[in-house]
């Protein structure tokens, strides 16, 4: 694959998944920006593929991002390939939900992602060529419990990328959602961390509980994700369009 002369944009690039995805498309040629709110977590990333760029930009701040998507249009040309990754995955059943809480993970895991695909759009439409792919999760096709306000975050995502779809087929722009179960990022060890203290300390258990909903009982290469998103940007993939690709081990 060349992605030679394409530049891609990647929220929550510069850990875990976001990462992963920003370096195979760096490696297949595409100048990528990749985002966060750390400058030095992304400095550190940047450093390691001559073709990523880091930008500060936080997906909870409308402006931030107009600001950021128009800086990294204007430093590396018209954005092509959107990849909507940044999110937070914490649980809370419902009773114990605030608003805050709830407006919290909105704001991160399903507002960012709009704001962003929204301020890509136009160079996509001015391209008539481009690629969209929102980072779900397995919580986006089934209801996770415990974790009310990031499952219904996370059908939202799929409900957006879905409708978004039916707005410009035959455009020469697919949307489509990845939909990971459980990953092995950070995101595990500060979950082990919480259910280990919720539990009595026992980490081992804490893991399997999260390793153990995968359907082939072990944790996700963030790899593994990235290989999803560059067949959704490659040659081949002009008709998938709308689609959910589950990334579990098996049927969830």
């Amino acid at each position: 694959m060349d992605l030679t002369g394409k530049h891609a944009l990647v929220t929550g690039g510069g850990t875990g998944i976001g990462l992963a995805i920003a370096t195979a498309l760096a490696e297949a040629g595409a100048e990528v920006t990749i985002t966060g709110r750390r400058a030095d977590v992304l400095d550190e990333a940047a450093a390691t593929h001559p073709r990523l760029h880091g930008a500060v930009m936080d997906v909870t701040d409308e402006s931030a991002i107009r600001d950021g998507v128009a800086a990294a249009r204007d430093a590396r040309g018209p954005i092509t390939i959107c990849v909507a990754n940044a999110g937070v995955a914490t649980g809370r059943k419902l009773s114990r939900t605030s608003y805050d809480f709830w407006r919290q993970i909105m704001q991160v895991n399903l507002d960012g992602v709009f704001l962003t695909v929204r301020e890509c759009l136009p160079d996509m439409e001015g391209a008539d060529w481009g690629r969209v792919i929102a980072i779900s999760s397995i919580a986006g096709v089934k209801g996770l419990k415990g974790a009310g306000a990031y499952s219904a975050s996370k059908h939202g995502v799929i409900g957006l990328i879905r409708s978004l779809s039916e707005d410009y087929l035959g455009a020469g722009l697919t949307f489509n959602a990845i939909c990971p179960a459980y990953v092995d990022t950070d995101i595990i060890t500060r979950n082990v961390d919480a259910i280990s203290e919720k539990i009595g300390g026992d980490r081992e258990a804490a893991l399997a509980m999260m390793r153990d909903v995968n359907k082939h009982k072990r944790l996700i290469k963030p790899e593994e994700v990235a290989a999803a998103a560059m067949w959704l940007v490659g040659p081949g993939s002009e008709s998938v369009n709308g689609q959910t690709i589950e990334i579990a081990g098996g049927q969830m």
